[in-house]
């Protein structure tokens, strides 16, 4: 192939793909820095095929469901079960067929400037998104788990149409007249899963990053209301704000410490 290492290197930078005679060309070159590009090459469409894929296989559940003629399928998922303060919050997807899935996937294993960015692509091209929450009081009067089945038929009556078929993550949500279908590590095995699961992360997040504000001394805008070392310290010398689940053990214990100070500060 004509050219130095480096110029091959731009043009290939540029390709989408290659024929099979430029690929052929790159490896046939006598020169070891050609024949490194040429693997370097094939690697990159090995991931990108891998990716195709996995995107695929996300819309078998869709897929599944349209073949039997139901058209509005709500993804369904949540976040914030596991923190120490801050609400659980739900969300429900419609995507339509057609939607661009590059990218998405539990959200979880996404950066913060990625999740944003599909925030707004699933929230303009979606066929419908709700939202729901159940706060700490919910939280501590009924328990997480019925929290989370609160927040996610909450964020399913605020869809503005009313889907025939409901993908959950996990779960299988009482008192829900609509057909649905628990999927365990759904995010990664359905899209419509997963775009709740982006929806969930994003607005939770945002609501703890207003928190910060209002609490500075918790460090909400970093670990987002979950018991990191940081957060425990904070806990341990200012006790519970108002935004904390009472009814979580490290919240509690430190409620008890509190009230044991403040009863021996009194009987002094």
């Amino acid at each position: 192939m004509q050219g130095t290492i480096a110029e091959i290197k731009k043009w290939l930078e540029k390709k989408e793909r290659l024929s099979p005679q430029e690929l052929a060309e790159l490896q046939n070159d006598s020169r070891a820095g050609v024949q490194k590009l040429a693997a370097r090459y094939i690697k990159k469409q090995e991931r990108r095929k891998k990716e195709e894929e996995r995107l695929e296989k996300m819309w078998y559940y869709e897929k599944k469901y349209r073949q039997q003629g139901i058209r509005l399928i709500a993804g369904v998922d949540e976040a914030g079960r596991g923190p120490l303060a801050g609400p659980v919050v739900a969300a429900a997807v419609i995507l339509p067929e057609s939607f661009p899935v590059e990218g998405l996937n539990d959200s979880k294993q996404m950066t913060p400037q990625n999740r944003q960015r599909l925030k707004e692509r699933i929230e303009s091209e979606a066929i419908a998104v709700g939202v729901g929450m159940a706060d700490e009081l919910y939280i501590d009067r009924h328990n997480i788990l019925q929290a989370t089945y609160h927040a996610m038929r909450k964020a399913i009556e605020q869809l503005p149409v009313t889907p025939e078929m409901v993908l959950a993550d996990a779960v299988t949500i009482p008192d829900l007249a609509i057909p649905q279908q628990a999927i365990i590590k759904g995010d990664a095995k359905s899209h419509s899963i997963a775009a709740a699961s982006v929806i969930a992360k994003t607005v939770r997040d945002e609501w703890m990053m207003q928190m910060a504000e209002k609490y500075p001394h918790y460090g909400f805008d970093h670990h987002m209301g979950y018991g990191t070392p940081e957060h425990l310290k904070a806990l341990e010398e200012f006790g519970p704000s108002p935004i904390h689940r009472k009814s979580f053990a490290p919240v509690r214990s430190r409620l008890k410490n509190a009230s044991r100070l403040l009863l021996q500060g009194e009987s002094r």
